[in-house]
């Protein structure tokens, strides 16, 4: 006889409308218009949805549960404006899909598809994971600082600020017998003290989009991946008035 056990870690948010609940609708629509001299010896103008940052629409809510401790979410989907199609290959909420618990004093841990370490701490030191968006991405945005995949099945903690110093680390589970197939984890952290930013961080998947529901998926996500992939990367600003000056350094293999 053969028994199957399965153990379970569930957590909901039911958001009503009550005085300590916030649910905060937002998007963004971006559009531009590209050029380029030579595309097979000839130019060519389009339109391009996403010039500077990806076009979206999203809810997210918290509800305080006292002593400190809140619930929170957020749904976020992404779209093209030229064209009216659903972004990350067709998911309703593509961009992020999170549920979880944050406390002030403790961090939070949120579950769902999620930002990982990379984007999270290095994107915000380079101009595109900033504010010049996909025209200043490395080739196929390989070092991921412009948002082109996500993590599918996640647990995410992000600590506290302490003394201006955070740090968050994430995992990805494979959904597959074979535990490290299409799995990811990744880690990194900031420090910040009035205009000086610095972070780094780092993120390892192992076989991304072997499986199908696992933590990397071609069919929703656009990336350049292997076998195995490994991003490092690190980075600092510094803000003098209205100008930022910054120097980032990315691997990616």
């Amino acid at each position: 006889m053969r028994k199957k056990i399965i153990g379970s870690i569930f957590c909901a948010v039911s958001v009503p409308a009550m005085a300590q609940s916030a649910v905060t609708i937002y998007g963004v629509v971006d559009e531009g218009i590209n050029y380029t001299n030579n595309v097979d010896g000839h130019s060519l103008f389009e339109l391009q949805s996403g010039f500077a940052q990806g076009s979206r629409w999203g809810f997210k809510g918290v509800e305080d549960l006292g002593g400190g401790t809140k619930a929170v979410f957020q749904l976020e989907n992404g779209f093209n404006v030229s064209t009216g199609r659903l972004g990350q290959g067709g998911l309703l909420f593509g961009r992020q899909a999170y549920v979880g618990l944050r406390n002030d004093s403790i961090g939070a841990v949120t579950l769902g598809r999620q930002y990982d370490a990379v984007v999270d701490y290095v994107a915000q030191t380079t101009a595109n994971g900033n504010w010049a968006g996909y025209m200043f991405s490395h080739v196929y945005d390989n070092d991921n600082t412009d948002n082109s995949f996500r993590v599918n099945n996640s647990v995410k903690y992000t600590s506290p600020t302490f003394g201006g110093f955070q740090f968050g680390g994430m995992y990805g589970f494979s959904n597959s017998t074979d535990f490290a197939n299409n799995r990811h984890y990744s880690f990194g952290g900031q420090y910040a003290n009035g205009r000086l930013l610095i972070a780094a961080a780092y993120q390892q998947t192992d076989n991304p989009s072997a499986t199908a529901g696992g933590a990397l998926n071609n069919a929703g996500d656009a990336n350049f991946i292997g076998t195995r992939l490994r991003i490092f990367g690190a980075g600092t600003n510094y803000a003098f008035g209205a100008t930022t000056l910054g120097f980032s350094y990315t691997n990616t293999e």
